[in-house]
């Protein structure tokens, strides 16, 4: 089984990553004149796959904290009790969803973003910095997948020994 202290600094970085693509997601925002006297201004909640992806980063981000709890507690913890199946179960099995729901939020990242660029680019570049925006959140969203996709793999060396 891997070290709990590496387990702890993919869960650390994971969770870096998150946060910083929520703030990135957040802030993405872009104005645009339209006549002299109108604006139009467009935010990430106007965008559906914005807001899946923000969805996701909310639910990935609640999920490692508490498996950061989880890790800090079996590192600290004097006796080192061995772990049941079932929690052994769990770990591999929430990994591999939490993996594959940041996947899907990072792809409907891109994909929106890609769309939009499309749509819009005829305005020049009013909308440039809200579509990197939404690449760098997308980016952010998919290095965290990597992390959590390199924990789902240690979580699943667990398995042999547990089952």
């Amino acid at each position: 089984m891997a070290s709990r202290a590496l387990i702890l600094a993919l869960r650390l970085v994971t969770l870096v990553f998150l946060v910083v693509s929520l703030v990135v997601l957040t802030t993405d925002t872009a104005t645009l004149q339209v006549y002299v006297n109108m604006e139009v201004q467009i935010r990430f909640r106007d965008v559906y796959a914005y807001r899946y992806m923000f969805g996701t980063i909310v639910v990935g981000a609640g999920y490692t904290i508490i498996q950061i709890a989880r890790t800090l507690h079996r590192i600290c913890k004097a006796d080192q009790l061995i772990s049941r199946d079932g929690i052994t179960l769990f770990d591999f099995f929430a990994d591999q969803i939490t993996s594959y729901v940041l996947a899907t939020g990072s792809a409907a990242g891109f994909g929106a973003t890609k769309d939009l660029e499309s749509l819009l680019g005829f305005v020049g570049s009013a909308f440039d910095k809200f579509f990197n925006k939404g690449y760098a959140a997308a980016s952010l969203l998919l290095c965290a997948f990597i992390c959590a996709a390199l924990l789902s793999i240690l979580s699943s060396f667990a398995l042999p020994k547990k089952v």
